[in-house]
């Protein structure tokens, strides 16, 4: 699907909550337009109940919601998926720091890594090829799934 911007979008609830955006790309802001609302809410309580049953993070689950229900750009997706599993957990971290379920000397190292690399990240994703991204983001899916269905089947980690 091309990432080029479509006709403008007539869902009312789009434009009553206001959806329609703008991303940078190398060539300056790329206008954007939300489409299917509805669509894009259910594919996100499937998610969630996926996630809740298997206890697997429905990230990957948000970023095809968005892509293909709502045809957003791929950037946006990924990156609105991100936002959305960084507010979860830091809603979360203050809860399972005090029940003692984090161990802040194993967590700090874990964060040191991860700041510079979601930086990193953030910095080559606007001049990424979306081709590329799609295709690393579909090997990913499928290890994901590969990996989950041999636990299952041989009981492993």
């Amino acid at each position: 699907r091309s990432e080029q911007p479509e006709s403008e979008s007539t869902d009312g609830l789009v434009s009553y909550l206001k959806l329609n955006g703008t991303c940078p790309t190398p060539n300056g802001l790329m206008p954007y337009q939300v489409h299917s609302v509805p669509m894009g809410f259910s594919v996100m309580v499937v998610a969630g109940v996926i996630s809740g049953l298997l206890g697997i993070g429905s990230g990957a689950f948000k970023v095809l919601a968005m892509d293909q229900a709502m045809r957003l750009p791929f950037k946006v997706s990924t990156t609105t998926s991100n936002f959305m599993i960084g507010v979860t957990a830091a809603a979360s971290a203050g809860v399972y720091l005090a029940r003692g379920y984090i161990d802040p000397g194993l967590s700090m190292p874990v964060m040191l890594g991860v700041l510079p690399g979601a930086l990193l990240g953030a910095k080559v994703l606007v001049g990424a090829k979306t081709k590329v991204l799609r295709i690393v983001f579909s090997l990913v899916l499928v290890l994901m799934a590969f990996k989950m269905v041999y636990n299952n089947l041989l009981g492993g980690i």
